[in-house]
Order: C-alpha cells, then sequence, then structure tokens
C-alpha cells in the first residue's frame, strides 16, 4: 500500500542505478523505457560510470545522468572523498521516490540506501545475501532465472516487485550534432550512397577475427561493388588492426573513420549504413539497437547473456567450427583468436543476405 501511493506522487521522481561498461549501459534502456510508459511524467535520472555516459546522455526519456568518476581516485583522499560526498548530497537533495539498484557492488547498495528514498529496489543476488544488502533495499527482485536469460531480461526483472509491463526495446540514441558530424565526414571523405560499416576490433583482442580473413570478406564485397567504411576504437592496437587490413584490400570505395568518432556518432553512422559486420563489442549491440542489418562474429562469450538483442541479421558463432573454452575461463590478455575457425565464405554469404 505504501508503494502504491508513494509511486503515485504527481511529481514522481526515479533514479536509476547501474555500474558497469558500455554496452551494459545500453542494454539498461529497455527498464528506462518501460518506466517511460508506466509513468510518462515522471523524472528518471541515472547514475553511471562517468566514461560510459555517452551511451545514455542523448536518451530523450532520461531527465539526468549523474556521473562517478573512477580518476576522482587521483586527487587523493581528501579530494576524492570530497567528490563523493558532494554526489552523495545532490543525490539525496533530488528527494527520489523511486531507486532501482540494477548494479552488485556494495557501493551502489549503499547510495540507493543514502537517496532517502522511500522505495528502493535491488536484486537478491546469491553473494549479497545478508541483513546490510536487504536494509538498503526495501524489496529485492528474484535472480532465480537469470542464467537462462538475456542481460535485457535480466535487467527488466528488477520490475517485477512494481508489476510493471515491460518494453523490450533497446534504444541508442544520438544528437542531430551527432548526425551532422558523422554527414561532414563522409563528405570529406568521399563516401556517396550506401555503404557497409565495418568494425573489426574490439578491446579485448580474443573476440576478434583474423585481419587476412576480415579483408578477404571486404574484398569480396568491393567486387561486389559496395563501398565499405571502417571503425575502431582509439586505442593504438585498434588502429594497428584497421591498418593491416586496409592495407590488405583493394582502394577503391574503402574508407577509414577508424578512431575518429566517439559513441554517439558511431550511432549515428551505423544508423546510416546498408549493413553492420563486427565482432562481439559495444557497437554490435548498438546496430541491434538501431534495427541496421547486421552480421555479428561470436566467439567465447555468452550467447544468452550477449548475443546481440532482437537483432536485424545474423550472428555466426565460431563454436558451430571448432571448440571453445569456457567463456569463465578465458584470460581476456590472451593473443589467441577464438573466431579464426569462422569460414570467409560464411561470412561474406551472410553479408551479402542482408544487403
Amino acid at each position: 500500500m505504501m508503494m502504491n501511493k508513494t509511486l503515485n506522487a504527481p511529481d514522481l521522481r526515479i533514479l536509476l542505478i547501474k555500474l558497469r561498461h558500455h554496452g551494459d549501459m545500453l542494454l539498461t534502456t529497455p527498464v528506462i523505457n518501460s518506466l517511460r510508459q508506466r509513468w510518462p511524467h515522471a523524472q528518471i535520472d541515472v547514475l553511471l560510470y562517468e566514461e560510459t555516459r555517452d551511451m545514455l546522455v542523448a536518451h530523450p526519456e532520461i531527465h539526468k545522468v549523474y556521473g562517478i568518476d573512477r580518476k576522482w581516485k587521483q586527487l587523493g583522499t581528501r579530494g576524492h572523498l570530497q567528490k563523493e560526498w558532494q554526489l552523495l548530497t545532490t543525490l539525496r537533495a533530488q528527494h527520489y521516490h523511486l531507486v532501482l539498484n540494477l548494479a552488485d557492488q556494495w557501493r551502489s547498495a549503499l547510495i540507493s540506501r543514502f537517496t532517502g528514498a522511500p522505495v528502493r529496489i535491488g536484486f537478491d543476488f546469491n553473494k549479497r545475501r545478508g541483513l546490510i544488502w536487504r536494509h538498503c533495499h526495501t524489496a529485492l527482485a528474484s535472480v532465480s532465472g537469470h542464467q537462462q536469460m538475456h542481460t535485457v531480461e535480466q535487467n527488466l526483472s528488477i520490475l517485477a516487485p512494481l508489476d510493471i509491463a515491460p518494453v523490450a526495446a533497446v534504444s541508442m540514441c544520438y544528437t542531430p550534432e551527432d548526425e551532422q558530424t558523422v554527414s561532414t565526414k563522409l563528405t570529406e571523405k568521399g563516401v556517396d550512397g550506401r555503404f557497409i560499416v565495418v568494425q573489426p576490433t574490439s578491446r579485448w583482442f580474443f573476440k576478434c577475427w583474423d585481419e587476412g580473413k576480415m579483408a578477404q570478406t571486404i574484398t569480396a564485397l568491393q567486387q561486389d561493388g559496395h563501398s565499405i567504411v571502417l571503425t575502431s576504437g582509439p586505442d593504438k592496437k585498434e588502429l594497428a588492426m584497421v591498418e593491416t587490413i586496409l592495407a590488405a584490400c583493394p582502394q577503391e570505395r574503402i574508407y577509414s573513420l577508424a578512431g575518429q568518432l566517439t559513441l554517439r556518432q558511431l550511432g549515428a553512422l551505423i544508423d546510416k549504413a546498408a549493413l553492420f559486420i563486427g565482432v562481439d563489442s559495444v557497437p554490435m549491440h548498438m546496430a541491434a539497437a538501431l534495427q541496421t542489418p547486421c552480421v555479428a562474429l561470436f566467439g567465447p562469450s555468452k550467447l544468452t547473456f550477449w548475443s546481440p538483442w532482437q537483432v536485424k541479421g545474423e550472428v555466426i558463432w565460431a563454436g558451430e567450427y571448432g571448440p571453445l573454452p569456457d567463456p569463465d575461463a578465458v584470460d581476456t590478455r590472451t593473443k589467441e583468436r577464438y573466431l579464426n575457425a569462422i569460414p570467409v565464405d560464411r561470412v561474406v554469404a551472410a553479408a551479402r543476405k542482408y544487403l
């Protein structure tokens, strides 16, 4: 009864907490969309790690994004504590009615409690069974089915105590300025008409395909008459990987924007593309969210959790062509290319199917 009364407030204020990586943040948007559908006039804020702000800051249903900057540690103990306290007091001053804690860190639970919100919902994680975790929340959502759920479905299950109908669509949002920047860059590069975006890199190289195989795939599509735009993050290793691929391809109708785009600008580029080809990484999730036709190459990641959600396209899993290690046992620093079992003709055929 108390929950119903609180959540019927005309000036309902909601805080969603998730402290993870870029892809994790993108996959929280169905929760935000579900909250907006249930409460059209609510103020919905998000607390995240500062470096992931780009994934959500342009979402039209979010009122304000608050960030925890991991660089605060560089300020020394006093400076760090000042920043933490400033954030806590700012959040408490918002007088939230509802806090949804999607994170599993103690920090997120304590922040939830400190807001003073009368309704605070977290997950009933096995590793967090105890009085303190329970005290930080007023209700806990079950995680009993999480091992069989996609990450989107796991996130949406936080809404179970609220009895809200879920909206399962993921939203990748960018601004008109992002779109204009991309259009300008494409014009400067001489890209005209339809094009394919290829993102061959991930920050974890065990998720990447062989540069030679990627170059063969691109060459086949160039010979079909398609234009290719290569993208990557700004990391030197990713840029070097793109240069290796470029050097192995014919030079006509191939362009590189590697390391030149923000994540939101990359979203705008993918949204314009006729097709996206990439590996298990954030851009793959962005392509799926934008409903750009997508060919995703997958290796030793948990497909149930991390396959592109509601993808318009095809997931090619290396496990169909050779043995893969247990995802929980992978050394993320390995130089092993687990995707190399995937044959070139399989990827080319999938790309042609969606062009």
